[in-house]
């Protein structure tokens, strides 16, 4: 096919000499010019716009002076004149000026569209060649290009395009594939029968013109619904035809790009398919062809032939219903190639391939076992953005339920190079990377390995992202790796647990739920929980106990795992301390605690002046002499009273060593938990008959001590006539001291008891041994005789 260019406004000379003649108008300057077209004479008309139009071409200087002086606003009104030769003169005098946006910004203000569409009908190649121009400049506008739909151009510019002069069709191109940058005018193209005439033009002698009618194709084929039309139209067997020509070969990258907006619809990609134009493609791949032409293409920054194969495939891959086409291509292997050895662009629309691909289980093993996924961890070290973003995509994807592809990514150095992509600033990089950090931190066996690489302390900013996706997998992330105690040292130190304990306030309800995951997880051990709880976290999740839209078991289990390191406020909170739960010195009982409530700390407590509230009960042996030597000198003389008094307890510690010594040694569980029963009921005033209970001076006995020692907080071991919730409490600190089992349930009224399980037939040892039931302790009425639990006695004991 022959070849020749031809610039807009070349040939109007040659077609039309009667118009404009070779000779110079004596005009003194142009604004003279300017001025005569508002003369009446038809002839001087003619000279004038002669005039205007040979010193705009002299350059846009030339445009701009016109334009100032006023020439657009006479020659609007000129192209609608009724003498030929003015019109004409007119028409072109209009075009050229309109190739300057000084000019071409005049123009919009002065609704000369109507009146151009108007006159395109006339059968005036002149005419059209200039009135096609001032459109295609003018339709860059949004505001134009409504004017030209309102005004009914768009029938007229398709009928133009099989226009014998090739500057008409040229400029109706222009203004067509500038209004279909609207998706929306795509349709009414499609109907008009735009196809069929746009690939007429492939086969034009001008390069330019094919260049463009591929370049509109190509916007057309964005559009979903424009999928149809391309394939009533065989508008892919003329893209192959094209592919498929080696003389052509200037036009196979505008080609392979219409091609990529329509990979992805299942019909047109068969009918690719069957047309030979998945072969081309894959012939493309493997064995790029790049002329002369191409490699300045390449050397100018456009991409070159082989990156666009690869986005055709990259786009059919995003439809899952295609994988299996892709997968019989043995694609994975393509791209496995491509992804080691191609330029940025290939690996870019590669990564985005193999992205898509990596949900596609067949494509998943096939990967792994192609020795891809080293290749994509390389390329996560890569300076171009979408080659790293698609890369940790395909990775996440690939990971996801598989253990293999998440060892391989591993042992590739995996998480050294994606804690580096936690900086990331591309959200889908950053939410990918976590993910993939924790699928390896789930991995028990290289846990410890991934924490040694520093991901902790990188994690700690991603708690702060305003991106929810990267916030809930940062989240999860912790929730795997703060199995490991170095885990959550590093947190700790990293001042990581006060941006977590703050995403409790979150209103997101999975942020909510993977926070309280994590807090879970996180307390594990005591220096972790005691300092969230340091930062609120005990107050915002009983806040969010109180909350019907907010609770759930989540936030429930996250409240009682941080509780099990404040043992006092768990029981003033839930009124129950289970078998795990070891009371050790410096618990203290002050009675139920709202869940809204701020429970008041010891120290606080002590500080209270005495009043008519009930006393608090502090379980809290007394310290050795060298310890106490040990204390801070520079404690406040506050304290040092609140340390007195608390030290006052010298009994406890006689309690637990006679326990010790004489309860610890017996061989029977169950003779272990009467004999304790009977030293705490004998310790605490001893049996008190039912009918005693109203006469039994423990209040009294309580009040007097809170005036001897001028406090409200009473140290166990001094009271020697306790009630139900004083027994009960000593009784649970010194089986827990010698290693039995039992829990403390506070009840009303100052009621509380001790449950313990034990074998059926214990009591009694006839009965089957094989089931444990729970007992409640009598301490009060007949001390160390066992109640089962719902039984009328036990509700008894637990009620008035």
């Amino acid at each position: 096919m022959g070849r020749r260019d031809r610039k807009n406004g070349t040939s109007h000379e040659s077609l039309h000499k009667d118009t404009i003649q070779a000779r110079r108008v004596a005009f003194k300057t142009p604004a003279t010019a300017v001025l005569l077209l508002s003369a009446p004479e038809e002839d001087v008309l003619i000279k004038a716009c002669q005039a205007i139009y040979e010193f705009a071409e002299e350059g846009d200087l030339s445009k701009v002076y016109l334009t100032e002086h006023g020439a657009l606003g006479p020659l609007s009104q000129l192209i609608a004149h009724s003498n030929n030769k003015i019109r004409r003169n007119a028409f072109i005098g209009l075009g050229v000026m309109a190739t300057n946006s000084a000019a071409r910004t005049a123009l919009q203000n002065m609704d000369v569209i109507p009146s151009i569409i108007d006159k395109l009908s006339l059968d005036d190649t002149v005419v059209q060649e200039f009135g096609t121009l001032c459109l295609s400049c003018l339709s860059v506008e949004s505001c134009c290009k409504v004017q030209i739909i309102d005004n009914n151009g768009l029938p007229l510019l398709i009928n133009l395009l099989s226009s014998s002069d090739p500057d008409v069709q040229k400029n109706s191109l222009d203004t067509i594939y500038n209004l279909v940058q609207d998706t929306q005018i795509c349709p009414a193209v499609i109907e008009l029968h735009g196809l069929r005439q746009l690939l007429t033009l492939l086969k034009s002698d001008f390069n330019a013109i094919q260049q463009l009618a591929l370049n509109t194709l190509q916007t057309i084929a964005i559009s979903k619904e424009s999928q149809s039309a391309f394939r009533e139209e065989r508008v892919f067997d003329e893209l192959i035809e094209i592919l498929n020509n080696k003389d052509l070969i200037d036009l196979h990258m505008e080609t392979l790009l219409i091609l990529s907006n329509c990979m992805s619809d299942l019909e047109s990609f068969r009918m690719i398919q069957n047309g030979g134009g998945l072969s081309t493609l894959m012939d493309l791949l493997l064995t790029p062809k790049v002329s002369e032409s191409q490699a300045v293409l390449l050397k100018n920054g456009n991409i070159e032939m082989q990156a666009i194969a690869v986005k055709c495939i990259a786009c059919a891959a995003q439809n899952p219903g295609l994988h299996p086409f892709l997968h019989e291509q043995k694609i994975e292997k393509v791209l496995v190639d491509l992804l080691s050895g191609g330029s940025d662009n290939v690996k870019a629309y590669g990564c985005r391939a193999f992205a898509a691909l990596s949900s596609f289980l067949p494509s998943k093993d096939l990967f792994r076992d192609l020795g891809g996924i080293p290749i994509v961890v390389r390329l996560l070290k890569s300076k171009c953005p979408e080659i790293i973003e698609h890369a940790t995509q395909g990775l996440a994807n690939l990971t996801s339920g598989d253990q293999l592809n998440t060892m391989e990514v591993f042992y590739a150095g995996g998480p050294k190079v994606l804690v580096q992509r936690l900086q990331d600033t591309c959200p889908k990089v950053l939410a990918n990377s976590i993910t993939i950090l924790g699928r390896m931190a789930g991995q028990e066996a290289v846990r410890c390995k991934v924490v040694s690489e520093g991901v902790v302390p990188a994690l700690v900013e991603p708690l702060k992202s305003a991106d929810t996706q990267a916030l809930i997998n940062a989240l999860l992330c912790i929730c795997e790796l703060a199995f490991e105690e170095d885990a959550r040292a590093k947190l700790r130190g990293a001042d990581g647990l006060e941006p977590l304990v703050r995403l409790l306030r979150s209103s997101h309800m999975e942020v909510l739920r993977c926070t309280c995951m994590a807090i879970s997880v996180c307390a594990k051990d005591e220096p972790t929980a005691l300092e969230m709880c340091k930062f609120g976290a005990l107050e915002i999740l009983q806040e969010i106990t109180q909350s019907i839209n907010r609770r759930n078991k989540f936030t429930e289990f996250a409240l009682i795992s941080l509780l099990k390191y404040n043992l006092s406020l768990k029981y003033g909170l839930l009124g129950y301390l289970a078998t795990t739960d070891v009371i050790i010195d410096g618990l203290y009982d002050a009675g139920k605690v709202g869940f809204c409530q701020k429970g008041l700390t010891l120290e606080d407590l002590c500080m209270e002046p005495v009043n008519r509230r009930r006393p608090v009960i502090v379980v809290n042996a007394i310290e050795t002499s060298d310890e106490v030597q040990q204390k801070d000198e520079a404690q406040s003389e506050c304290s040092e009273e609140r340390n007195r008094i608390l030290m006052e307890d010298i009994s406890l510690p006689l309690l637990v060593k006679e326990v010790k010594d004489s309860i610890e040694p017996l061989i029977e569980e169950q003779e272990q938990y009467v004999a304790l029963a009977r030293f705490v009921s004998e310790i605490m005033g001893g049996a008190i008959g039912k009918e005693e209970r109203d006469t039994f001076a423990w209040l009294q006995h309580l009040e007097e001590l809170r005036y001897k020692l001028q406090c409200n907080v009473i140290p166990i071991g001094m009271i020697s006539k306790g009630f139900h919730c004083h027994r009960a409490l000593l009784f649970k600190y010194l089986a827990d001291s010698i290693g039995l089992r039992c829990t403390l349930v506070r009840g009303d009224y100052n009621r509380a008891w001790n449950e313990v399980l034990l074998y059926k037939g214990e009591p009694c040892c006839n009965e089957n041994l094989s089931q444990p039931c729970c007992y409640i302790v009598d301490l009060m009425h007949q001390p160390g005789t066992f109640l089962a639990a719902d039984s009328t006695a036990a509700i008894e004991y637990e009620s008035l």
